[in-house]
């Protein structure tokens, strides 16, 4: 698979880019990131581009993927309401629609979130509601991932140093809560691997919520038997 995945340097996104670059039929990851990620990988190229609202000036460099695993989004803290809908919606759209035009045949893989609801009363929901709507509406095959709380785990670092402390002192109960809660908590190596299983697949589902990521994400066994090639 050729993947493009957006949000690589955010907390979701670091795990996520993690496990393609594990992922052994992932021949290449191009990251579409608005500065460098430092990550150097043989099989990672970067592409920049500062503002998604001009995604569209990239022309053929968008085309020839399978996926695009979006998980970039704004942060819940510290923003207006007018600016994280900008951030979740508009450009969220603007890349997916980029993606469909130069790549008919891929799928949109999005990270939203549990509860999401155009209706909804929480701001948070209801902008990430108004964007799964959105991507539905395109040409092209899209899943819509709701997880709810996420916790880094291989030492993927929060860039907001608040949340990054309250993650560094929740942690052995977010481990907890993710082996108590399966309906509630994943962790961001969990959300990876799911979206690489979703991409695979002739035929995903439209969502997927929290309980189903854990199991599409779960550590394959060290014993497992290697699938058997396809006639």
């Amino acid at each position: 698979m050729r993947i493009l995945i957006t949000g690589a340097t955010g907390l979701v996104g670091q795990g996520v880019l993690r496990e393609c670059l594990r992922a052994p039929d992932v021949a290449q990851v191009v990251a579409l990131v608005r500065h460098a990620t430092g990550i150097q990988d043989a099989r990672l190229e970067e592409l920049l581009c500062p503002d998604f609202a001009k995604v569209e000036m990239l022309g053929d460099r968008l085309a020839g993927f399978d996926a695009c695993l979006y998980c970039a989004g704004a942060p819940l803290v510290g923003i207006t309401a007018e600016a994280y809908r900008h951030v979740t919606l508009t450009l969220t759209l603007k890349v997916a629609e980029a993606f469909a035009r130069h790549n008919p045949e891929g799928r949109f893989l999005y990270i939203s979130g549990a509860y999401s609801d155009p209706g909804s009363r929480m701001m948070v929901a209801r902008a990430k509601g108004e964007t799964e709507r959105a991507l539905e509406a395109l040409p092209i095959t899209t899943v819509m991932l709701r997880p709810g709380g996420i916790r880094p785990v291989e030492g993927i670092r929060s860039s907001h140093k608040p949340l990054d402390l309250l993650y560094r002192l929740g942690s052995p109960a977010l481990a907890l809560a993710v082996h108590l809660l399966p309906g509630q908590m994943t962790t961001t190596a969990r959300v990876g691997r799911a979206m690489l299983a979703l991409a695979r697949d002739p035929s995903p589902p439209p969502v997927v919520e929290n309980d189903a990521i854990n199991r599409l994400g779960r550590e394959p066994s060290p014993t497992a038997e290697a699938p058997s090639p396809l006639p």
